[in-house]
């Protein structure tokens, strides 16, 4: 092979393989959670205090905590509940939903969301964020759908059986906004909340009033 066949060879594997796959520097590292977060993760746990326990998580096989005014209840298994997720770029949620039951408006700003139903059935949407398209399916048990990273969503139950589903996310700590904790649940003066939503006042104080928000 030529010596400029053989270069572009190089340079194309170099593009195709990730850059995290050339070099692995330890097997894990457990997240050491009495230490303040880094942009790149927490703190290793030293090797020799590691047991098969940080390997192990039992949170999801509860309901979870209940969010009383959306009728479902989410369990999350994200690098601060789980320490072994710690730079491994994973992590999951169990979502379970009575009939009724709706998983507002929110997004993930750190990860990509993928949706798996176990039981009954949900509608599942996205909200792109350069068209504000909708984009819309019924799951059933089975179905999965993918939630881009970053981009507003949500889940409502379909029919009249509980729903339960479990999603896994491109990060070990994804994060969480939910648009009326956002709007409701803080010190945001109701004027401004009014200015920036056109909501009429008496609903946005309503509104405080049920997600615990002043102002």
């Amino acid at each position: 092979m030529a010596k400029a066949e053989l270069l572009l060879a190089l340079v194309a594997s170099l593009v195709v393989l990730p850059f995290s796959s050339l070099a692995v520097y330890q097997d894990f590292c457990i997240a050491d959670l009495s230490a303040a977060a880094t942009p790149g993760g927490y703190p290793c746990k030293p090797p020799k205090d590691v047991t098969a326990d940080d390997f192990h998580y039992g949170g999801l096989a509860t309901p979870g905590t209940a969010l009383k005014p959306f009728k479902i209840s989410l369990g999350s298994a994200v690098v601060t509940t789980f320490p072994g997720l710690n730079g491994l770029g994973i992590s999951a949620a169990r979502m379970v939903m009575v009939p009724g039951g709706v998983a507002p408006l929110h997004s993930h700003p750190g990860g990509t969301e993928l949706i798996f139903v176990i039981e009954g059935s949900v509608v599942c949407g996205f909200i792109s964020a350069t068209l504000n398209r909708v984009y819309t399916k019924t799951l059933y048990a089975g179905d999965l759908m993918v939630l881009p990273q970053g981009q507003l969503h949500f889940q409502y139950s379909h029919g009249n059986t509980t729903a339960v589903t479990l999603s896994s996310f491109s990060s070990d700590n994804p994060g969480l906004q939910i648009l009326d904790f956002a709007l409701f649940a803080n010190d945001l003066p109701t004027e401004v909340v009014n200015k920036v939503t056109n909501l009429d006042e008496l609903q946005i104080v309503k509104l405080k009033a049920l997600f615990g928000g002043r102002g």
